[in-house]
Order: structure tokens, then C-alpha cells, then sequence
């Protein structure tokens, strides 16, 4: 599911999924790095971009920053909390 990027971050795409299967596809890819990594989550705006980052953030994981690639489509940089405690 998840693709190695440049250097040790990995990509996951969700751009061809709605919600919620925008969100399990994240989660989903989550779970598969290693503590401390980090993931790019390419997201649709609209129902994606608003659900998706604050459903991961409640998960436990940092939001490290939103990119806006200017097609309509952002780029979410998480990293994966130990454990998944909850919220920061």
C-alpha cells in the first residue's frame, strides 16, 4: 500500500477514494511504517482535507505540515506516534 519516497519518508494516495476510505487508506498505511517515520498523505480538498488530518491528529500522530500542490490536491506529512495514545 504505502510507497517509499525520497529519502526515508513514505506516499500513500488516497486522491481516488472518498470518505471514509480516505481515512482507513491513511490509517492503513500508518500502521505499516515503524515508530518515528514519517508518511506523505496525498488528499483530495473538500471532505478529505477537512476530515482526514483531524482523525489522524486524534489518533495520537503529529501533523509535521499541509502542502498545497496547487491541482487541487494537498500533501499531509504525519509521524507516527509511539503506541497511538490519543490525542496530543
Amino acid at each position: 500500500m504505502t510507497s517509499k519516497g525520497e529519502g526515508k519518508r513514505y506516499v500513500v494516495d488516497t486522491t481516488g477514494s472518498v470518505c471514509p476510505m480516505t481515512f482507513v487508506l491513511a490509517k492503513m498505511a500508518i500502521d505499516e511504517i515503524d515508530d518515528g517515520e514519517e508518511i506523505s498523505i496525498r488528499l483530495n480538498e473538500g471532505e478529505a482535507l477537512a476530515n482526514v488530518p483531524r482523525s489522524i491528529k486524534e489518533e495520537g500522530h503529529k501533523i509535521l505540515k499541509l502542502l498545497d500542490n496547487g491541482d487541487g490536491t494537498y500533501d499531509l506529512i504525519v509521524r507516527k506516534v509511539e503506541g497511538d495514545s490519543g490525542p496530543q
